[in-house]
């Protein structure tokens, strides 16, 4: 045969022992003892179907980030109205996308009055305006398209704070995606400590800094006479009489409703310790928010301002001074876990409306490595067949086929590997169909070296007419499986989507093992020869 470049027998050397070097890890359960670190150590992850874990399916509830807009929208009036010198005698959310503003009708009338509002608020974008002829009202409503706008952006930021989470707690590849218009799926493989991430997930994490009525009659608001602007909220408190065991109860406060200040403008959070070593979360604000942070300090020196997360009250401390810098705490009866958790949620921002868990499953590992058994014995049943027959069919180029069946799969584990992907039991499946598809190019390549032999061309002929001829037919074949793995990529869902990315990539390596590297290692064995028959 003529003689090969020598770069072809290189490049099949570096392949297959880059191959062997990235799968030895995921065949082994992980790099052995003494492994170098300069080797790759990588292993291919197991899905939630092989290892266990937790299947959790959220219900974002979106109409709660609509009427969090609409909340925003009663502060956004207010300030255009003091800035515009308007009167008006209340500015209140009606419905959950409608803002209604009662006007303080001048002498000049009420219509002018409500036409001089209508003018001040033209700047805020998407809402439309409706009056009232009887009385001096003016409702803002919020469009629908931007309604609808709200909702889609609610779910996208959940996925995106969940996902910001669930990496921040150390869960490898996690499948967080959309479900619908309004769920996300959530699986998360290995998971020891379910009700933590429960925890984790479900919190809303929506901090706010409120001021306290101090001049508010609080046993007057609990008996239902809350004054107008305020809300009661509650936190974690103790029996002052030691006959109660000191055991926690709900602490009442009575809180201006209007929000002060809140978390967007959080830079970091993180767990400190006291001097008793009791642990609290050291918040930091961004400058924007450090500035707002300073002036509030500086203008209600000695009143209490509470710290709330979620609707429930921290700690409401009294301010002493003007507080630079930009830093706060927030203090409770955290354990460190607890605070770990709260720091978390913290730096993650909070979730643009709270979520719920309509649905949760947990698998167990038993499951996991009986699929694992199951599919490993698949594998090697299907594998050692396929083997057997191309040695019966094709003797010694059937011994050809199946070195390349075997560095075909170790470049499928060494690329999964390489890109830290997760198997799970359609992927499995995806392996097992490979190492049938994986010798149907060496099948056609020897059929077409047979029938040039049967037509009598000299051996050395078939074998450079074989590959030549049977490359379109294989190209055309394996094109058309790849077009399919993108369609069920594009179009399918978690499982189907990892059998598209297993066979795809099996069978961009198949191509690469049957066309290319049998036949420089057929040329080297045959190199200087001059053959009389083939063992075919």
């Amino acid at each position: 045969m003529r003689q090969q470049p020598l770069w072809k027998l290189v490049v099949t050397a570096l392949v297959t022992l880059w191959a062997l070097l990235y799968a030895l890890p995921s065949l082994m359960g992980g790099a052995p003892a003494g492994w170098p670190t300069w080797l790759p150590g990588a292993s291919v992850h197991l899905g939630l179907d092989l290892q266990g874990g937790s299947h959790m399916l959220l219900h974002v509830q979106v109409e709660k980030a609509v009427e969090q807009r609409t909340e925003g929208l009663v502060d956004e009036v207010r300030a255009l109205l003091r800035q515009g010198h308007l009167r008006y005698r209340s500015i209140e959310r009606s419905a959950i996308d409608t803002v209604t503003i009662q006007a303080s009708v001048a002498q000049t009338g009420q219509s002018n009055e409500i036409e001089a509002i209508r003018k001040a608020l033209t700047e805020i974008p998407n809402v439309t305006f409706q009056d009232d002829p009887s009385q001096p009202l003016l409702r803002m409503t919020v469009t629908a398209k931007e309604v609808q706008e709200i909702r889609r952006f609610a779910v996208e930021q959940s996925i995106q704070t969940l996902r910001s989470r669930i990496d921040q707690f150390g869960i490898a590849e996690p499948t967080i995606q959309r479900q619908g218009e309004d769920r996300i799926l959530i699986q998360l493989p290995g998971l020891q400590d379910p009700e933590r991430a429960r925890s984790l997930i479900g919190r809303t994490a929506r901090l706010e800094f409120k001021l306290v009525d101090e001049k508010g009659d609080l046993s007057a608001a609990l008996n239902g006479q809350t004054p107008p602007g305020d809300i009661i909220l509650y936190g974690d408190g103790r029996e002052s009489k030691k006959d109660k065991g000191g055991q926690p109860v709900r602490q009442p406060y009575l809180l201006k409703k209007r929000t002060v200040l809140t978390g967007d403008r959080l830079a970091d959070a993180r767990v400190s310790f006291t001097q008793y070593s009791e642990p609290y979360v050291s918040i930091t604000f961004d400058s924007q928010g450090g500035r707002q942070f300073a002036q509030l300090t500086g203008e209600h020196v000695n009143e209490r301002m509470a710290i709330v997360l979620d609707n429930k009250v921290y700690s409401a401390p009294v301010i002493r001074e003007k507080i630079e810098g930009g830093r706060a705490q927030v203090t409770g009866n955290f354990t460190p876990e607890e605070a770990h958790d709260l720091a978390i949620v913290l730096r993650a921002g909070a979730l643009p409306a709270p979520v719920e868990i309509i649905e949760e499953r947990t698998v167990g590992p038993t499951l996991g490595r009986d699929s694992i058994h199951q599919g490993l014995v698949a594998t090697l049943i299907g594998g050692g067949l396929v083997l057997l027959f191309m040695l019966w069919r094709y003797r010694a180029f059937g011994i050809l086929a199946n070195i390349a069946v075997v560095i075909n799969l170790l470049i499928v584990l060494a690329i999964l590997a390489m890109l830290q992907a997760t198997l799970t039991l359609p992927g499995i499946a995806g392996l097992v169909l490979l190492v049938g598809m994986a010798v149907d190019a060496n099948v056609l390549i020897n059929e077409r070296i047979r029938e040039e032999l049967r037509w009598g061309q000299t051996p050395l002929s078939a074998i450079e007419r074989g590959y030549s001829r049977a490359f379109v037919t294989i190209f055309d074949s394996n094109l058309t499986t790849l077009i399919t793995c993108v369609v069920l990529y594009q179009f399918g869902s978690g499982p189907v989507r990892g059998f598209a990315v297993t066979l795809s990539i099996g069978l961009l390596a198949s191509m690469l093992t049957a066309i290319f590297m049998t036949r420089v290692i057929l040329t080297q064995f045959l190199k200087n020869k001059r053959p009389k028959q083939l063992s075919i």
